[in-house]
């Protein structure tokens, strides 16, 4: 059985005990989350929310709060003598999937 569920702007197809990062989460390293956006559900009868389905909720534990490889910007203009580096670290949520209902 899988679901399609909906975080931080994006949908994510999930099985129990898949681990993914997701995008930032105020929650604390060990809690639970649920998530309550779940577009599909699959099984013996798949169901299709519109755009929800009422009632579906996927139990996911937060395993830890971390940031991204850093990305490096870099602007440069010709014949100026105009440089300009940045850096960026994305923060995400690793979270593990331990059940869908």
């Amino acid at each position: 059985m899988y679901a399609i569920i909906e975080t931080g702007g994006k949908q994510y197809v999930v099985n129990a005990g898949d681990k993914l990062r997701v995008e930032k989460l105020d929650v604390k390293e060990g809690d639970t989350v649920t998530f309550d956006k779940v577009l599909f559900l699959s099984g013996d009868e798949p169901k299709v929310g519109s755009p929800y389905v009422e009632g579906a909720k996927v139990e996911a534990k937060v395993l830890e709060q971390g940031k991204g490889r850093k990305v490096v910007v870099y602007k440069y203009k010709s014949k100026k003598n105009e440089r300009t580096k940045k850096g960026h670290r994305q923060p995400y949520t690793l979270v593990e999937i331990s059940g869908i209902n």
